[in-house]
């Protein structure tokens, strides 16, 4: 388990994670006032040389979104063509570059439709393109976020980025040129590292001791441990501040990866709606944390089991209608299939599964309700086409690795109790007392909420903490390459 230190930084953590930790109800500049007079069709509008420029300046700038400016780079002195790049860019700015024939299945989180042609024309009408320029962005400070840490790696890319640490576990005692060498690959994302620690020269006049280390050999001292620790965090390992094979590979992943993992964070920011409700509730899935938001601010972070590899838990976003308390489980036939059958039917007696018969002569597994079910003791439902949702579990112990990808696509709660008191809250009937009763009962119960609850599993893998460090997960689905891979393969659209 962690120390108090990080447990208390660990409360802050699960919010960050979440990719929203600031007030998501931000609105987009103002741009426009309404107009009467039709508005001109894209190929006709006649720019104005400040609002040529206006527009050739934010193409130029694309970077700063994540974006190749050469894709929108235009070199006659046509506005037609300059109209042309700018839609363009504000479509790649506001809803991403991806195509709809080029989303997963499990990328259930899709951006709205939109066209900018009609908004440019009314900024140009009404002379206020930069503003409107200027409201293209996701209007959220997580997103805002990653343009600084996209700025701060493509510096150090720039300058050499960094040389892989070499196969070596290292701890505090560790002595030597490799202490040197992990000390200069913490410091280019760390600037809190602290100076090297030395071995000092001898006073003049002293006996050489025999071993001794020579004097500037580089130290491996517990300063240098707490920066380990701070790395460890930020790669969402266990900080035990010594140098081991997770830790190495985090720190070796070169500098464009993480380039490219901060482009793909900025894509799906722009999958997000304009606005986001107050109350809701988010999972940042590559994290494996939960959040809930009330009036915008978190008021209760838990851990969290998603989806393995294989399993993927997909990206959505939905309402929570209702919760069971002592829910069975009605097992998916894939997974009865695959790990339940095999263990044969004295097995599933003793679990707690039943037998039910289905049309054609076959069956299906259902696991009764109780502390031993593998919902545990409370589900919340939300519609969705994948039949996911998120529950209780038996198995608490998961809870207390770093490591907490492990589940079939559902989402498994720390505090799962918790979450119910916070979504029935207010509600006359389903009091905490209430709540309580019913599970001792063992009687499953549907309980509709009175006031539902929007809900939002997101693939966060790349975000910045408030005091300006990148936090990287480790892209479990691959769903960051495979992301950056379509767009590239996709081109610039015409």
């Amino acid at each position: 388990m962690e120390s108090g230190r990080w447990a208390v930084l660990a409360g802050i953590g699960m919010v960050l994670v979440t990719g929203l930790w600031a007030p998501a109800q931000a609105q987009p500049v103002p741009y426009a006032r309404p107009v009467v007079a039709p508005l001109p069709k894209p190929a006709s509008i006649v720019l104005s040389p400040q609002q040529a420029q206006d527009l050739r300046q934010a193409l130029d700038g694309a970077e700063v979104h994540g974006l190749s400016p050469a894709d929108y780079r235009v070199v006659s002195r046509d506005d037609a063509a300059l109209v042309a790049a700018t839609l363009r860019y504000a479509r790649a700015v506001r809803t991403g570059r991806l195509k709809a024939s080029g989303f997963l299945k499990d990328w259930g989180l899709r951006p709205a439709a939109y066209d900018p042609a009609p908004e440019l024309a009314r900024a140009v009408a009404d002379n206020s393109v930069k503003a409107w320029l200027d409201g293209l962005p996701p209007p959220y400070p997580g997103y805002e976020a990653l343009q600084r840490g996209l700025k701060q790696y493509r510096k150090t890319q720039a300058e050499g980025g960094w040389r892989p640490l070499p196969a070596v576990d290292m701890a505090v005692g560790a002595s030597g040129p490799l202490v040197a060498a992990l000390r200069a690959r913490l410091v280019l994302e760390d600037p809190r590292t602290p100076a090297l620690a030395v071995v000092p020269p001898p006073p003049p006049g002293t006996v050489p001791v025999a071993g001794a280390l020579p004097a500037g050999t580089a130290l491996y001292d517990e300063a240098l441990g707490e920066a380990v620790k701070r790395a460890q965090r930020r790669f969402g390992l266990q900080p035990t501040g010594g140098l081991n094979l997770a830790t190495r590979t985090a720190l070796n992943v070169p500098v464009e990866r993480r380039v490219e993992q901060i482009q793909a964070n900025m894509e799906r920011w722009r999958w997000l709606p304009r606005t986001l409700p107050a109350h809701r509730i988010q999972v940042n899935i590559a994290a494996a944390v939960l959040a809930v938001f009330e009036n915008d601010a978190p008021t209760l972070t838990m851990r969290a089991v998603t989806g393995r590899p294989g399993h993927e838990t997909p990206m959505l976003q939905s309402s929570i209608h209702s919760i069971v308390l002592n829910p069975p489980w009605n097992v998916p036939s894939g997974i009865a299939a695959a790990e339940l059958w095999p263990k044969g039917r004295a097995y599933l007696a003793s679990a707690g599964f039943r037998i039910i018969p289905t049309e054609g002569g076959g069956s299906r597994l259902q696991q009764a309700p109780g502390p031993d079910s593998a919902l545990g003791l409370i589900k919340f439902d939300f519609d969705n086409p994948y039949a996911v949702y998120l529950h209780d579990t038996p198995s608490k112990g998961r809870f207390a690795s770093y490591s907490r990808l492990a589940s079939h696509g559902c989402v498994r709660l720390e505090k799962p109790l918790a979450l119910a008191r916070h979504v029935m809250a207010g509600d006359a009937y389903w009091t905490p007392e209430q709540i309580d009763a019913v599970i001792a009962e063992g009687k499953t119960v549907r309980a509709d909420l009175a006031r539902p609850i929007d809900v939002f599993l997101l693939y966060w893998t790349g975000f910045m903490t408030p005091d300006g460090a990148m936090s990287f997960r480790a892209d479990p689905y691959g769903w960051d390459s495979l992301l950056m891979q379509r767009i590239a393969a996709q081109g610039v659209a015409a």
